[in-house]
């Protein structure tokens, strides 16, 4: 696992080891920047369910401004703040090691806003669309902003969909990974 492109181009990053993690493979992380290359530049990041931070890292080193990175795991967080340091993307980065309900509300109380959320959950999880719920009860997603799901239940696409303040605008299928990106309707 790498960074693809921007200023930390070609820096190996460090991977939780065991089943606890699931890292978003390089060519589909490499198809999400693809679709999303124009909207990264001077952007605020939410990366949710971070894991390694591979995500979040990534759009930094294509020109978003700051990223928050947002893990349970103790473990997690000291490999998203070792890749942050390692890429000389810190000074850029927030951390926080709760669960994704307790800080999407400390992100509500801080007044925090994305224009990019990154929601790549375990798989066989209901956190997707809990998670959503959140996100727009809290209003962290900017009026133009995108949240961008990975998870291998294409079924859950409907289920986005039946929120009427949301669009799916573009999907996309790798493997078993499916790709899932949403606007403000």
């Amino acid at each position: 696992m790498r960074v693809i492109s921007g200023t930390a181009k070609g820096k190996k990053l460090n991977s939780l080891q065991g089943f606890e993690t699931r890292p978003t493979l390089d060519r589909v992380k490499e198809s999400i920047f693809n679709v999303i290359q124009f909207s990264l530049n001077n952007s605020i990041i939410l990366d949710l369910f971070a894991g390694s931070g591979a995500l979040g890292i990534e759009a930094l080193s294509r020109g978003a401004k700051e990223a928050v990175f947002c893990d349970n795991s103790n473990k997690a967080t000291q490999i998203i703040k070792k890749n942050l340091e390692e890429t000389r993307l810190i000074e850029k980065a927030k951390i926080i090691n709760k669960n994704y309900i307790q800080a999407l509300k400390q992100l509500k109380e801080e007044n925090k806003r994305f224009d990019i959320i990154f929601l790549d959950p375990p798989y066989k999880s209901d956190y997707i669309i809990k998670s959503i719920k959140y996100i727009l009860e809290y209003n962290l997603l900017k009026q133009d902003g995108i949240i961008i799901v990975e998870t291998n239940e294409k079924n859950k696409i409907k289920e986005i969909e039946e929120n009427k303040e949301l669009i799916v605008y573009d999907t996309r299928k790798y493997g078993i990974a499916v790709i899932i990106f949403v606007r403000k309707g």
